[in-house]
């Protein structure tokens, strides 16, 4: 099958987004939890995160490989690795790699996005890939780029479909100045204005961390990362992926540093941290969901092949 058949068959299966009234965007949320009440006690994160019930072994061209989403029909897997602009095309039922083609020349792309019948791909400068027709030979792709730098190391990227905006998760600084330091922060990009927001809507710092850990040993042992968020440290936490789930509208920030997962509310209240296992995930790069809130992390070879592990829903 030629490579226009198969993308115009993706791009097809990908249904548009239509517009919608945006509002004026309210100030960063800064995740503040000091108090016992603030925190869930019976959260349910809904997967068991040391037992995949899938996993794909990946091709070697995507030995590193750095993000993932899903088309809008949910049967495709969209990938990127971070040397190279294409973008690959994966069978969520098998992990076999359908195709894959160039968007853009090589750089270091991070987070991959659809959106309707479009697919955004993040550079870890910020810069974002507005890629139309992907695939077919009318392909088009626009850039935009705004404050966020290199330094900023963005790596995060996933689609708000109720504000129809791109999050963006920063990997490196949060911001300027001492306002910023132990944090980490996420953007906005309004679709609408194609313009990225010029605060961060969602703010994590390791005040946040402390006062969530003091307060949930009564839930469960957190010892490895009490260890890991001493006070008087830096903060450790570096987002490397960000993805909301589609049930529940909650916001997973995967970090690849600490092989940590966190969930933050829509009103950016930590929900839930966990430890991830480094031989369960060697590299966690990326996730998505499927619209059944079925899990994909997407992990680096590290050396050898990269991964990409399912999680089924199993929240009660």
């Amino acid at each position: 099958m030629s490579k226009q058949i198969i993308f115009t068959s993706l791009i097809g299966a990908l249904i548009a987004c239509g517009p919608q009234t945006t509002t004026t965007p309210p100030p960063p949320i800064q995740l503040n939890l000091v108090s016992f009440a603030d925190v869930p006690v019976d959260y349910d994160l809904g997967y068991d995160l040391t037992d995949p019930d899938g996993t794909f072994k990946l091709p070697k061209k995507l030995e590193e490989v750095s993000g993932l989403s899903i088309s809008r029909d949910g049967a495709t897997l969209i990938a990127i690795e971070d040397e190279n602009g294409k973008i690959y095309c994966i069978d969520k039922q098998t992990g076999e790699l359908e195709d894959d083609f160039t968007f853009w020349k090589p750089g270091d792309y991070e987070g991959v996005e659809v959106v309707g019948n479009d697919i955004y791909v993040l550079k870890s400068s910020g810069t974002l890939y507005r890629v139309q027709k992907a695939g077919t030979k009318d392909q088009e792709v626009e850039k935009y780029n705004g404050f966020l730098d290199t330094e900023n190391d963005v790596e995060g990227l996933t689609y708000d479909p109720i504000k129809h905006r791109l999050l963006l998760a920063c990997k490196g600084k949060a911001g300027k100045g001492e306002p910023f330091r132990a944090k980490k922060s996420i953007y906005a990009f309004d679709l609408q204005t194609l313009s990225l927001q010029a605060n961060p809507v969602f703010v994590i710092s390791l005040d946040d961390i402390h006062n969530y850990l003091s307060t949930a040993p009564a839930i469960r042992k957190l010892s490895k990362l009490a260890e890991m968020f001493k006070p008087g440290t830096e903060l450790t936490f570096a987002p490397s992926g960000v993805a909301i789930h589609p049930l529940t509208g909650d916001i997973f920030v995967l970090s690849s540093v600490g092989k940590v997962l966190m969930v933050i509310s829509q009103e950016g209240k930590l929900l839930h941290i966990e430890k991830m296992r480094k031989e369960v995930h060697t590299q966690p790069e990326g996730l998505c969901f499927d619209q059944d809130g079925t899990l994909y992390i997407a992990n680096e070879g590290k050396g050898a092949r990269g991964r990409i592990l399912r999680f089924d829903y199993h929240r009660q």
